[in-house]
């Protein structure tokens, strides 16, 4: 397979005349009603921070232009990632997910050897998330979600997923909505040593349904930490999902799929090289070729993709989509959706530069 780029990448979310210039975590989606849908996480001031929310710009031209982003999720915390799931004639829903007060202040602490703009913006972390209430905290904290049957117009309150995914749930063929993540940790810990990668569908009342749990995942005996998996329903029924692996110096995709609707899932296994790239987001391509792309985060850096012919069975892997040159391996989560050319629009975060602000940016590239 190679890849042929068709336009340069470009800036498609940023906020460069503000502190709050920080973006990451994307997903994009073809709307109803025709226009391009590109969520994420934005208006931050660096990766962890108390100031994030989920926001949404809008593309009627096919990404030539966008309009501004604009908040749907913004909670008193540290709202991230943002996914978008379209379903039925006129739904969207929009995911996020958020950490606590005491994470967040661990991951900004305030240690006197810390360079002085790095101290003072940290104290400015901590002053405000001391404004935040324990019941706020509690109202707000988890996987969260808004539904639209309007196209995007008006949105639901905000509803709580048990799981969390960068990309959100996925709309089936029966018109059931299915959402397979990890599930929600207040610290975003890893400690517990049994699977945390669940089914559930999701009801238009904000209800969740369990469903199922994938089976564990061991390498060489040891207990692999698994999260931000992403899943696709294929043309013969089966469904299959990609997981992030990253402990242990892994950094990997393994998948698994289903049968039977998500109920039941084969053992996952390793698609990559230990260090071949995570997490993915995965698109069928209208000439039945099944396309994977993911962030690659060893130097040069990147995003790459990985493409099958027959359905999920086999990968050809480890093509560039993009390359960042050694900027800066805070960078991926892909998003992909295919133009009405065959061309493919792919969203993703990155930086410019090496201490620069991550934005969103997109590329479209085809494939022979």
């Amino acid at each position: 397979m190679k890849i042929n780029i068709i336009s340069d990448v470009k800036t498609i979310m940023s906020n460069p005349e503000s502190k709050h210039n920080y973006f990451g975590w994307p997903s994009v989606a073809r709307l109803p009603n025709g226009k391009i849908a590109v969520a994420a996480s934005g208006y931050r001031m660096s990766h962890v921070c108390p100031f994030g929310k989920c926001v949404m710009a809008l593309s009627d031209d096919n990404g030539e232009t966008y309009t501004g982003a604009f908040p749907i999720i913004d909670t008193y915390l540290d709202d991230r990632d943002g996914g978008i799931c379209t379903f039925g004639d006129n739904g969207v829903i929009v995911s996020s997910f958020n950490n606590t007060r005491k994470m967040q202040r661990d991951n900004n602490l305030l240690l006197p050897e810390l360079e002085d703009w790095m101290l003072k913006r940290n104290k400015f972390y901590h002053a405000y998330l001391d404004t935040v209430s324990d019941e706020s905290e509690e109202k707000y904290i988890g996987s969260l979600f808004r539904i639209s049957l309007d196209c995007g117009k008006t949105f639901s309150e905000i509803y709580k997923s048990p799981v969390t995914s960068p990309h959100g749930p996925i709309e089936l063929k029966d018109g059931s909505i299915l959402w397979i993540g990890r599930t929600f940790s207040e610290d975003d810990s890893f400690d517990e040593k049994t699977s945390r990668i669940k089914a559930y569908k999701i009801k238009l009342d904000g209800s969740m349904e369990y469903l199922s749990t994938i089976p564990p995942i061991y390498e060489n005996g040891l207990f692999m930490c698994s999260c931000e998996p992403a899943a696709i329903e294929l043309p013969d029924g089966r469904i299959i999902c990609q997981i992030r692996i990253s402990n242990a110096g892994y950094f990997t995709l393994y998948q698994t799929e289903s049968s039977n609707g998500g109920l039941n899932w084969t053992t996952p296994k390793m698609i990559l090289d230990k260090r071949g790239g995570s997490p993915a987001h995965l698109l069928l391509h209208s000439n039945g070729t099944l396309i994977s792309t993911y962030g690659f985060r060893d130097a040069p850096y990147g995003i790459k993709a990985m493409f099958s012919k027959d359905l999920g069975k086999t990968w050809e892997t480890d093509l560039w989509v993009y390359d960042n040159n050694g900027i800066s391996s805070d960078l991926g989560y892909p998003s992909s959706i295919e133009l009405d050319n065959g061309d493919i629009l792919t969203i993703f975060y990155a930086r410019d530069e090496a201490k620069g602000p991550a934005t969103i940016k997109q590329i479209i590239w085809n494939f022979e």
